[in-house]
């Protein structure tokens, strides 16, 4: 457990020195002024006293047992003070010295010997090139940190990659008065990983909210397993810094063009459940909100307001987002129209006039809290000079604190002036925002979590009627030491293996047997050149669509057999299934954790559109489902517009034996299947790349 991590009863802090702009003296200062309640060691070879404590020339020379030692000496040092604190029992050791495994080379070597010496000794290590901890209980106030911002106790815990990233937030929290209970950024994390610290406070009843900043993963594994089985119980707000890279080279696959630089800890973050954000400010006042109210049940808002224009700016935000504003019941409506002003509004909104009072805010409060097809309230409250604000704001404080749905409130007022409603709101456990979106936004997240939370898992299905052999079989006869791609001949062999429908084709060596195939298949046809060296085969000039007859066969067949005569390759004669949708179902490798499984519309022009959709291996049912319904042309598969309907159905099993081919062979780096042709009573695959 990391709990003498973050309560220790004593810190020693080696390097401590008296020289104000250094990181020896600022962690002393910090404990010491941040009120720790346990005994400080400083620990320095020379010095006698730092600041007013004194200081001992090694950590050996300490006379109490401690719980956490801060290493603030130069690199070269710190094996040597490593075996010391192994020798004083030390529990966690905190290395805030930089110039190992970031620098590379002798660094990461210096910092495999430090591990080394710790895992002898029984040592735990956080860092090295890190801050540190902070923990804001009353009782340890523990500021093992070398930042500036002292957080006031609350329930929210703070864990960074990045130290910079780290304090930003903290700062914000700070700056709008929120509280946080812990805080930690590990740096190179060596031994202490962000699962482990995101395992811990699960455990930690005073932790009601997880905010994680992440640059990458070293275990993505062990993330996912930590953060699903965390963010069943409370929420888990993660940012992932790093996803893009300027001036990418291009990639041989669809599906590599669609991914992002780094996209799979998002995918890891959405299977576990955790809340993802690109923006840094959003996922503070987010933070905000889980910190003082419950998830709503679902996504059903009621909206309260005395001012229309940031009402229907918060309506825009929460419908883009995809959270309902329902009608209200008829009870609720009779209710209100008896308690409110004869002009107000008794719909969703419920709009109770700029001239309503404290009584009529609360009789708006309760209908909707009463009302079973509303699952939280949204309010707008502007604070006119005619009207008891803070009787207003007591009202909404009392609602809040008989819990029965999450309130979430605009309050536009001068705060510099009127903060009678502010403090009151505040002290009443109320989130306020100044802006509607911001507000909106907040609440968007808050039910994003309630929709992790809730949705069904699905199942793994398990196809039994795979050719297990014949897929083993590909791989032993594919030339991988030459090239990286399949020839499609192998690749269709695979997909025929885990009974992936693919259109009707034939493998062909010559222009003759080329038309014998076609003469069976039946005509019109498409002809393919099938090399590994040619892997766009469209852009090379290696493929003739819709071949109608033999004497267009022969002269496609003579033109393309010129143009690759030195390749000496096969032709995969196919059946031409005009008038479908294209699709696309593809993968890309991702490092430790499977595959990402991508699905949108396909063709040429997936690249340009990328109306896509990707998840994590292995695919469940419920997930497939969700990958085909949530891209924005879902209404093209379902019959916009005049167009045919396409079976659903032989898309989700196309996904998920795509799923299961990609489990059983990791060996596979990329596989698009693009295009898939789509159509009412089934789907085929038309093309295949795989890369190895």
């Amino acid at each position: 457990m990391l709990t003498p991590l973050f309560k220790p009863r004593a810190v020693a802090v080696i390097g401590a020195s008296n020289k104000k702009l250094s990181i020896g003296y600022r962690i002393v200062q910090n404990l010491m002024d941040y009120g720790y309640k346990g005994p400080i060691f400083p620990v320095h070879p020379k010095d006698p006293f730092t600041i007013n404590f004194k200081a001992y020339k090694t950590i050996l020379d300490v006379p109490d047992e401690i719980d956490v030692a801060h290493i603030v000496i130069p690199g070269k040092y710190v094996p040597m003070a490593m075996a010391d604190c192994g020798k004083k029992g030390v529990k966690f050791v905190i290395i805030n010295s930089a110039g190992f495994k970031e620098v590379g080379g002798p660094g990461a070597e210096l910092e495999e010997q430090v591990v080394a010496i710790a895992k002898e000794h029984g040592v735990r290590v956080v860092g090295p090139n890190c801050q540190g901890v902070i923990c804001s209980d009353p009782e340890v106030r523990a500021y093992c940190n070398f930042t500036f911002t002292y957080p006031t106790p609350g329930n929210v815990a703070i864990v960074a990659q990045s130290g910079g990233v780290g304090e930003v937030v903290n700062q914000r929290f700070s700056e709008l008065g929120i509280g946080v209970h812990m805080y930690a950024s590990n740096g190179n994390a060596c031994d202490v990983s962000i699962p482990e610290i995101i395992r811990y406070w699960g455990t930690v009843d005073e932790v009601k909210v997880i905010v994680v900043h992440i640059e990458s993963l070293s275990d993505p594994a062990e993330f996912l397993e930590v953060a699903t089985e965390v963010a069943a119980k409370k929420p888990i707000l993660g940012m992932k810094t790093g996803r893009t890279a300027e001036g990418a080279k291009a990639v041989a696959s669809h599906t590599g063009g669609l991914m992002e630089k780094d996209i799979s800890t998002e995918l890891i973050f959405e299977k576990a459940g955790v809340v993802t954000f690109r923006d840094e400010e959003e996922l503070v006042q987010a933070a905000y909100a889980f910190s003082t109210q419950a998830a709503p049940k679902g996504n059903r808002v009621g909206i309260i307001t005395n001012t229309g224009g940031p009402a229907i700016i918060a309506t825009d935000e929460l419908i883009d987002a995809g959270l309902e504003i329902p009608p209200l019941s008829e009870k609720s409506e009779t209710f209100l129209k008896e308690k409110l002003y004869a002009a107000a509004s008794v719909n969703n909104p419920v709009d109770v006039l700029a001239t309503a009072n404290a009584g009529h805010f609360r009789a708006a409060m309760d209908a909707l809290m009463t009302d079973e097809g509303i699952d939280s309230v949204f309010m707008t409250v502007v604070t006119p000079f005619f009207v008891d604000n803070e009787a207003v704001a007591r009202e909404i404080a009392a609602v809040n604190q008989e819990g029965k749905k999450p309130i979430i409130v605009n309050l536009m007022t001068d705060r510099r002036q009127w903060t009678g409603p502010t403090n009151i709101l505040r002290e009443g456990g109320v989130p306020d925002y100044s802006l509607p979106e911001t507000a909106a936004r907040a609440l968007v997240a808050m039910s994003e979590y309630s929709r992790l939370k809730s949705r069904e898992p699905g199942t793994v299905k398990k196809y039994e009627d795979v050719d297990g052999k014949a897929a083993t079989a590909v791989f032993k006869e594919a030339p991988a030491s030459k090239y990286e791609f399949l020839t499609q001949e192998e690749a269709y062999k695979l997909l025929d293996a885990y009974k992936i429908p693919v259109v009707p084709y034939s493998v062909v060596e010559s222009a003759e047997k080329a038309a014998t195939a076609a003469d069976k298949l039946g005509y019109s046809v498409t002809i393919k050149v099938d090399s590994p060296e040619v892997v766009h085969k469209s852009d090379a000039g290696g493929l003739a669509l819709d071949v109608r007859d033999k004497d267009h066969l022969n002269a496609e067949m003579a033109r393309m057999s010129d143009t690759f005569s030195k390749l000496k390759p096969k032709w995969i004669v196919q059946k031409f299934m005009p008038d479908a949708t294209e699709v696309i179902v593809g993968a890309k490798a991702i490092p430790g954790l499977g595959h990402a499984v991508v699905f949108g519309l396909g063709g040429i022009f997936v690249e340009v559109i990328k109306d896509v959709r990707f998840k994590l291996t292995p695919v469940t049912d419920t997930e497939a489902k969700e990958m085909v319904s949530s891209i924005k042309g879902f209404p093209v598969l379902t019959g916009a517009r005049g167009q045919k309907a396409v079976s659903l159905e032989a898309l989700y099993e196309i996904i998920q034996r795509t799923s299961q081919l990609l489990t059983d062979n990791p060996q596979i780096k990329e596989l698009d299947l693009n295009p898939v042709l789509a159509f009412e009573d089934g789907a085929y695959v038309a093309d295949v790349r795989i890369s190895i």
